[in-house]
């Protein structure tokens, strides 16, 4: 559902500064922005939540929040540049200010999650939609149980957060596992070269109550759903999202419909049960 501020209307944005900027790979970025309203409009959103970015003169794009609201003096949000918005927001500056509204959408239930062993699997910049989840779980790190983290990329140069792996690692109970498809490796790799299901299958998980949450490209998760189901999880301990079909983020162009869900609407949080109910080629 949309969590918009009282009193506010959900067509006006906010308006932000970037702060910092940071290449995650020759393509994808970064960017932290401030709001640049009084403390008390600070933006309060939901691990799974999204937004509209606008950069003026050019467009408005989609993009997950990707910092969860436990560090919610600033908004982050990771991008690749592949369009006219997206490359220009690609190269933005430190002091240049854009336009932000919502946040729109569902969540992730972590609530749901508390006391239960946790696999995060991102493809590619999919990891950037369960940054903010993960985050939230790392910041209240009691409530849960084991934390897996399998980062996937098709080469080295493409995966994302290199950094941030390090600090997820240092976590009690964390365990990161980073893996690029065959022929993505350098000479130096140490992790693992595999596609993400066939490592994910390697790592030998029990369902035992665990949940997973996965996000990545159509044709990972099709792949991923499959090693899951061989594995013997439920539909219901899987969770995905959808965010990159989205456009008004409202529920009114309609861009997003995939079978009887409209993905801002509905999602973009859904579960592999709902994923079962959707169309096989959306």
């Amino acid at each position: 559902m949309l969590s918009v501020d009282h009193g506010r209307t959900p067509f006006l944005p906010r308006l932000a500064r970037v702060v910092s900027a940071h290449d995650e790979t020759p393509d994808v970025r970064t960017l932290r922005l401030e709001l640049l309203e009084q403390a008390a409009e600070r933006l309060h959103w939901e691990p799974g939540q999204f937004a509209e970015y606008s950069v003026f003169g050019t467009g408005e794009c989609v993009f997950t929040l990707a910092n969860s609201p436990t560090r919610s003096e600033y908004v982050e949000c990771t991008l690749r540049a592949v369009g006219k918005v997206t490359t220009g927001m690609a190269a933005l500056v430190v002091g240049q200010v854009v336009g932000l509204r919502g946040p729109y959408g569902n969540r992730f239930p972590v609530e749901q999650w508390r006391g239960r062993d946790l696999v995060f699997v991102g493809g590619g910049i999919g990891m950037a939609a369960l940054r903010a989840p993960l985050q939230f779980v790392l910041d209240k790190r009691a409530d849960y149980g084991e934390i897996v983290v399998l980062n996937g990329a098709r080469s080295v140069a493409d995966l994302v957060y290199k950094d941030e792996m390090k600090e997820w690692q240092a976590s009690d109970g964390v365990r990161v596992v980073r893996t690029v498809d065959p022929g993505g490796e350098t000479a130096e790799w140490d992790g693992e070269v595999g596609l993400l299901p066939d490592v994910f299958g390697r790592l030998g998980f029990k369902p035992d109550g665990r949940v997973v949450i996965v996000c990545g490209p159509p044709i990972m998760l099709h792949y991923m759903f499959q090693a899951l189901e061989k594995d013997g999880f439920a539909p219901d301990q899987v969770v995905t999202t959808m965010e990159n079909k989205m456009k008004c983020g409202l529920g009114l162009c309609g861009r997003c419909n995939i079978g009887r869900f409209l993905v801002c609407r509905d999602g973009p949080v859904f579960t592999w049960a709902q994923v079962q109910t959707l169309p096989k080629d959306f």
